[in-house]
């Protein structure tokens, strides 16, 4: 049954990739707008400046969506389409599909859910309806008309946006179908779970600290108890290396610890900066309600983080590798909540000062 399904998915990619070639530069983008790591370097500081309670929630939701995708992952041993049909025994040598790989297809990791799909779904959804949730807040009965159709506008977007996210990550082959689907449906229900928590919103460091142990700790069990029994969780891995067509294509950010580590750093970044002084201070403080603040912040905030991708890792070394991705993506949130809006907040306290 398995089979066929992977079979049918692999026709469904042939397909794409031989009538859509043209629209290839299209499909790599919406690759990146739903690629996880642009929900630090993008989504989060806009929404956190425009709404604290949004950008909160959109951390929160990203990094326990992640973590569950890893799970599934493990769980269901999800082949992913570049490797598989070069090794599944129903086809002939002569009549073996060629698929096309791209330099953003090899992922190391098991491919059910999709993690683009389900990060991107989740994200979205919170983005989504937390604006109908503002404009539901702010109508009277003469904006009943304007309110459904903004209602219907961005459910029309958010499926715009998911198909085309899915479409592409099949196009490139890293993905099947299936995988595609169960990772949009999988990311909305996490999303829709954190619309009933609204504890996140005053949680103190000590329960960022404990979900972020908890979290860690789970994973690597999960990992290392299978690991006893003889079942390799990280056994995507050499079958990525082995069937990418070029080596370079493979990335090591991609792994599933990586992504692990990646998304800790983040929570616990967000946990230090809305806990500290410099936060109460800036984004709490009067200046926070201020539009010229919160423009400013977004400007900076965008600008900073662009430039700080060009900071590359060192991979040569493992261990070295998780610690200094961590602490990366640990200074992302600090430098959005805390760090960028407590200087502004000090500038504009200059300039009050000497207007004075």
């Amino acid at each position: 049954m398995i089979d066929l399904i992977h079979s049918n998915g692999v026709l469904v990619i042939h397909h794409l990739q031989k009538n859509y070639r043209d629209y290839h530069d299209f499909l790599n983008f919406m690759s990146s707008v739903g690629d996880p790591r642009n929900i630090l370097s993008v989504y989060f500081p806009l929404w956190f400046q425009l709404s604290q309670i949004v950008g909160t929630k959109m951390i929160w939701v990203a990094v326990i969506g992640d973590w569950f995708n890893l799970i599934f992952k493990w769980i269901l041993f999800g082949h992913r389409p570049y490797w598989w049909v070069q090794e599944a025994l129903l086809y002939q040598n002569n009549s073996l599909p060629q698929l096309e790989q791209f330099p953003i297809t090899c992922e190391t990791g098991p491919g059910s859910p999709s993690g683009h799909a389900m990060g991107s779904s989740c994200v979205w959804y919170v983005m989504v309806t937390s604006a109908l949730s503002f404009t539901r807040a702010h109508r009277d009965n003469s904006q009943n008309k304007l309110h459904r159709l903004t209602w219907s506008v961005l459910w029309t977007a958010f499926w715009v946006i998911q198909v085309s996210v899915c479409v592409s990550r099949v196009f490139i082959a890293t993905h099947f179908p299936h995988q595609v689907v169960l990772g949009v449906f999988a990311g909305m229900l996490v999303a829709e779970a954190f619309e009933h928590i609204p504890a996140i919103q005053t949680a103190s460091l000590k329960v960022y600290i404990t979900t972020n142990l908890f979290l860690f700790f789970f994973a690597l069990g999960f990992y290392l108890v299978l690991k006893m029994i003889d079942i390799d969780l990280l056994w995507s891995v050499p079958k990525a290396k082995k069937w990418c067509a070029n080596p370079e294509w493979i990335h090591f950010d991609t792994t599933p610890f990586a992504g692990l580590v990646r998304n800790l750093g983040a929570l616990f970044g967000l946990g230090l900066a809305i806990n500290s002084q410099m936060f109460l201070q800036s984004c709490r403080g009067k200046n926070g309600y201020k539009i010229s603040f919160k423009l400013m912040c977004i400007a900076t905030t965008l600008t900073t983080l662009q430039l700080y991708d060009f900071i590359k890792i060192p991979t040569h070394t493992e261990l070295l590798f998780y610690v200094l991705s961590f602490c990366k993506s640990a200074v992302v949130p600090l430098t959005v909540v805390a760090l960028i809006p407590y200087c502004i907040h000090l500038l504009m306290g200059c300039s009050d000062k000497k207007l004075d």
